[in-house]
């Protein structure tokens, strides 16, 4: 009898076995969408835990064979928390929703210029701070987390006098915000008058800040000192109650109640605050209220409609700038004087209403629209050393914005559209200040002021992991001015101003070096009008010969990370020429006058470093890492005559030539943490003669804390703080080109603070 050869046997063994094998295997169909608002989730990874692995398609499906013992599959996107599928025999399409989470420093994305990409992917020197560094100081301002951005300062003539300089943009701010345009959850917080009343929100109802510096040109309209975009804290899902309680030296209070609710259809919350300071000097109290109504609500997979509603209680005194032999002698002193802070009840009270209405909505994976109207009313009775000013601002206004997905070829396109429209009405009247009292009215004004532009943006994906972007925007400005009676002339007058409009481009590349390294370069150009208040000053005059600044900006830079992630790195070069610079001078009776003084040339570097030693949650010692920042400008007039004098090539008034921020962070198991911060700044020149400056200054702030998870769902957090820890004496917000050298504006020495935080899950 004849042997069956051995690889017969195989072979019908084999042949026997196949259906076996196929048995075997299972296969599972599903789709992954984004649970907040449906949409699927391209490139998301379905992951079994025997190794098989997928990415989903553009509409968000996907298709896995694995075997039969499988016991889940992983599923994970980048930003959003993964989840798990273990009945895998399920019958039909499996649909998974993964919910948004904060995403770690690598994979932060940004809103500037609307491309909502992650940073490393974003041309252009943007800054980011976050919850956790907007929570390392404690809540009476922001000014020390902004501090920390390079190229930022920050200053606070007065507790709640805000003062914000972006690359040297004080030098036209001698109070209030100027030159720099801020929006709140993408509603424009800016004024058509160009002025932007930052104080009447609280600290707490501040999430998130990206700072977009220098002319961004395009996408957010006219102006040549930056665009800062602020988001509101937003809820986590689940329902939560918190109560948070401040209290420090110079009786200092601070509370925060607050109500949030995060589901898949909505995100709500409900936050109400409240600030009092005793004051460190004589006549700079405060007392602020704000009610803040912030909400998301995603109606269907194509809809998602977001209100805020703010109310603002704002009071606060100022005590003037100081001599040099004042500060020296008694820095908590006001100005005195006949005329002196305290004798004329020197202060501001604002009451603001802001109501704002977006809603975004894709008509499909290509189309898009974002459109948001708002609305403002605010009041403001200001009693000064000299005068009294009383005005009423009521404004409207609206933004929308087209994006269109598509590609050229092969290569991915984005294009947008849009345009912004405000339109202001302002009364505004001055008296003679009695004791803190109106007089004699002096002027009464009608104004109303238009601004707008549209814009057109293409962002185009090119081979070799390049970017390219291009943008343009057409802007314009308008005032018009109605004098209905002048006490000294008696006369009455109309005045119109409407500026030329503008074209102002944007061009820019991206190059991904590696996936965790790019670099970036940039030319932008801006235009920034004159302000109302630079044109109208509260002298009574009318100042019909300023003209808008002009510059163009050119930068580079590159940012990633390396050391497997634990290094992260930022650096910025740039060049900034400015024409038709508005500068700000005091006149005897203390109010700034403006004039144009020709061109400013600005040349900077910018950088940020951080290295996280440990960030591993099962450690005793979970998290440490160090970080920091370091700014150097060399900023000088250009072609600047003053009277008989050439002042050009001195040093850009109100800019330190190097600033330095170092930070440490580190938090245990257990759920202590500690916070140290280290500022330096250079001196600064007060004068545009550089006659005069203030003494650098190095400042430092240590945090400590305990933070628990207690039983029934209830997080309790013990901290305690201080800030001018080596007891420094120096002055933030200094006066500029003062009058009667009344330049320094001290800040407060060493002082404490301490309370705690309740959060209850419902």
């Amino acid at each position: 009898m004849k042997t069956t050869p051995f690889y017969i046997f195989l072979l019908i063994l084999l042949l026997l076995g196949m259906p076996q094998l196929l048995l075997a295997q299972i296969t599972v169909k599903g789709e992954v969408l984004n649970a907040r608002n449906q949409q699927p989730l391209e490139g998301a990874s379905v992951t079994a835990n025997t190794g098989a692995q997928v990415l989903t398609a553009p509409d968000g499906g996907y298709t896995i064979t694995v075997p039969e013992n499988t016991a889940f599959l992983l599923i994970s996107y980048l930003g959003f928390a993964p989840d798990t599928i273990t009945d895998l025999r399920q019958q039909g399409l499996q649909q998974t929703l993964l919910r948004p989470q904060a995403a770690t420093l690598q994979e932060v994305k940004v809103q500037g210029y609307e491309t909502n990409r992650p940073l490393l992917q974003t041309a252009g020197a943007i800054s980011v701070i976050g919850s956790e560094v907007l929570n390392r100081f404690n809540e009476s301002s922001i000014v020390r987390a902004v501090n920390t951005v390079p190229g930022v300062r920050m200053d606070e003539r007065a507790p709640a006098s805000y003062r914000l300089s972006i690359r040297g943009s004080t030098l036209r701010s001698p109070y209030g915000i100027r030159n720099i345009k801020l929006y709140f959850n993408g509603i424009p917080l800016t004024e058509a008058n160009g002025t932007t009343a930052l104080n009447l929100l609280d600290a707490a109802n501040i999430g998130n800040i990206e700072i977009l510096k220098g002319p961004t040109a395009s996408v957010y309209g006219a102006g040549t000192g930056g665009t800062i975009l602020l988001e509101p804290k937003r809820a986590t899902d689940g329902q939560e109650l918190q109560v948070n309680a401040t209290t420090g030296s110079y009786g200092f209070r601070h509370y925060v109640a607050s109500y949030s609710s995060g589901s898949d259809k909505a995100n709500l919350l409900v936050q109400y605050t409240r600030q009092q300071y005793d004051g460190y000097r004589e006549q700079s109290a405060v007392d602020r209220q704000v009610l803040l109504l912030s909400s998301e609500f995603y109606t269907s997979e194509k809809r998602t409609i977001a209100a805020n509603f703010i109310y603002s209680d704002l009071y606060y005194e100022l005590p003037g700038g100081l001599t040099q032999e004042q500060y020296v002698q008694n820095p908590r002193q006001a100005r005195g004087g006949l005329f002196g802070s305290v004798a004329q009840h020197a202060s501001i009270r604002q009451d603001g209403i802001n109501i704002g209405l977006k809603q975004e909505y894709r008509f499909n994976n290509s189309w898009q629209n974002t459109t948001s109207l708002y609305g403002l009313h605010r009041f403001k009775d200001n009693p000064f050393n000299t005068d009294y000013e009383r005005n009423t601002n009521q404004e409207l206004g609206g933004r929308s914005s087209l994006v269109y997905n598509s590609h050229i070829g092969s290569m991915a396109a984005t294009y947008t559209f849009g345009g912004e429209f405000q339109r202001g009405f302002q009364t505004a009247r001055t008296y003679d200040n009695k004791g803190g009292t109106p007089d004699s009215l002096r002027t009464d004004d009608e104004v109303i002021s238009k601004a707008g532009f549209v814009f057109a943006q293409a962002e185009v994906e090119l081979p070799a992991g390049i970017i390219a972007t291009a943008a343009l925007s057409l802007n314009d400005a308008q005032y018009k001015i109605t004098r209905l009676r002048q006490a000294a002339s008696g006369g009455q007058y109309e005045y119109t101003r409407d500026f030329k409009t503008v074209l102002s481009p944007r061009l820019a590349l991206l190059k991904r070096i590696t996936r965790q390294i790019s670099v970036h370069a940039s030319v932008s150009s801006g235009f920034s009008p004159p302000t109302e208040e630079e044109i109208l000053p509260s002298d009574g005059s009318l100042n019909t010969a300023l003209e808008a600044e002009k510059g163009t900006n050119y930068e580079a830079g590159i940012r990633g990370f390396a050391g497997h992630g634990k290094l992260s790195f930022d650096v910025v070069g740039f060049y900034f020429r400015l024409k038709e610079t508005i500068v700000s001078r005091q006149d005897v009776s203390g109010v700034a006058v403006f004039r144009n003084v020709g061109a400013t040339s600005q040349a900077g570097l910018e950088t940020s470093l951080g290295y996280t030693f440990i960030n591993d949650p099962a450690l005793p010692i979970n998290l440490l890492k160090v970080w920091g920042s370091y700014t150097y400008s060399h900023f000088r007039f250009k072609d600047y005559q003053k009277d008989d004098t050439d002042l050009s090539g001195n040093k850009l008034t109100g800019v330190a030539p190097n600033t330095a921020t170092l930070a440490l962070d580190a938090a245990t198991k257990p759920g202590l943490y500690l916070n140290l911060t280290a500022s330096y700044a250079d001196e600064i020149p007060l004068t545009d003669e550089n006659t005069v400056f203030a003494d650098s200054y190095l400042v430092m702030g240590v945090r400590a804390g305990w933070r628990k998870q207690l039983p029934k769902q209830l997080v309790l957090e013990i901290f305690g703080g201080v800030d001018n820890l080596t007891d420094e004496k120096y002055s933030l917000g200094n006066d500029l080109n003062a009058f009667g050298g009344r330049y320094y504006q001290p800040a407060p020495n060493r002082n404490y603070y301490g309370g705690l935080s309740l959060k209850y899950k419902l």
